[in-house]
């Protein structure tokens, strides 16, 4: 069953065109001229209950009034969609009962009063029932550590704290879809963390479906597995992110430190046949680069019974430089000598 189905769905805005010059301006006075702005150009896509989605793009590229249609605030230009069965704009009362948002720039709370009277109050916009609202708000509170801030005004809480307390808010009336818009923003990496551990449970707890939008990458390889693309106002890649890695990575490195000293010709000749590429600092450090094609246990298995190793690092394909090559060629088709550099962005130990 699908939490979220979009079919053609496509969005414009009328902007005001200003003429240059005091003749313009005064001919604006009394005849404006407008042209009109496609954000979304009839994009299609499903999700699966219980998937968590990340839908990325650079700025400009229609990602938040995808996520402003998805929750009913924007009236498509055309298309159709239905989010949790309903069509968010035409049965707002209903609907709104099935979903969470979370928007990382905007509060959903009450700036001067306390936190939990806040969350008494979206009870009650929610109606959900005392029992249920305590219930639950226990076991958030619980999860997120949130038992000190509950009488502090939303006004003295830090970026961090208020982003917990947003979640809260945003999963009271346990809905079955939440919507993400920049939910890590600004925050400090272990309350990113922390969230991102917090949203896993849910997901594999409650089967909640979760949609992502960010500009942190990280967020998007910590929760997702699937990632829609979008670049000026188009679908450009709809699939999973290791399959991304997979068309648009041009491999992986090996960095290896030796307790005793390791010729170069010596590498070299222990993985003859193998298409890789060694280069070394020193006779106590060396890397490898091996293409996507070939394993690398195969290389390991060469070079692990023969050397004394100390220490081995496997540098994979960074999803930054992936994203910003497929925004660079407009596409994410995979074209001759297109590919991502490796960098040191993301590292593990064997």
């Amino acid at each position: 069953m699908n939490a979220i189905e979009v079919q053609d769905l496509r969005k414009a805005f009328k902007i005001q065109k200003n003429r240059e010059g005091l003749k313009g301006a005064f001919a604006d006075l009394f005849k404006r001229q407008y042209q009109e702005v496609i954000a979304v150009k009839d994009i299609t896509f499903a999700i699966p209950q219980g998937e968590i989605c990340g839908y990325i793009g650079e700025n400009g590229a229609g990602k938040s009034t995808t996520i402003k249609m998805l929750t009913g605030i924007l009236v498509p230009t055309s298309g159709n969609l239905k989010v949790g069965g309903y069509v968010p704009y035409e049965e707002r009362e209903r609907f709104v009962q099935n979903i969470g948002v979370v928007f990382g720039q905007r509060s959903q709370l009450w700036w001067d009063i306390g936190v939990i009277e806040s969350f008494q109050l979206l009870r009650k916009v929610y109606r959900v029932s005392e029992q249920d609202f305590k219930k639950r708000l226990d076991e958030l509170v619980e999860r997120l550590k949130l038992q000190d801030l509950l009488n502090r005004p939303v006004r003295k809480l830090s970026l961090g704290q208020r982003m917990r307390c947003e979640l809260v808010a945003a999963l009271l009336h346990n809905p079955s879809i939440l919507f993400l818009d920049e939910p890590t923003i600004g925050l400090d990496i272990v309350v990113k963390s922390e969230i991102r551990d917090f949203l896993k449970d849910m997901n594999r707890e409650h089967g909640t479906t979760i949609l992502l939008t960010t500009h942190d990458l990280q967020d998007i390889e910590a929760l997702c597995s699937r990632v829609i693309m979008l670049d000026d106002g188009r679908i450009i890649y709809d699939g999973g992110l290791e399959e991304l890695k997979q068309r648009w990575g041009t491999g992986r490195e090996v960095l290896f430190q030796f307790g005793r000293a390791t010729k170069l010709e010596t590498l070299r000749q222990w993985t003859t046949g193998l298409s890789v590429e060694w280069s070394a600092e020193n006779d106590l450090n060396a890397k490898v680069w091996i293409p996507l094609e070939l394993n690398v246990s195969d290389v390991l298995g060469r070079v692990v019974g023969q050397a004394d190793i100390t220490d081995i690092k496997i540098i994979e394909t960074n999803t930054d430089e992936i994203v910003r090559s497929i925004y660079q060629s407009g596409s994410a088709e995979k074209t001759e000598g297109a590919g991502s550099s490796i960098t040191d962005g993301e590292i593990s130990h064997v």
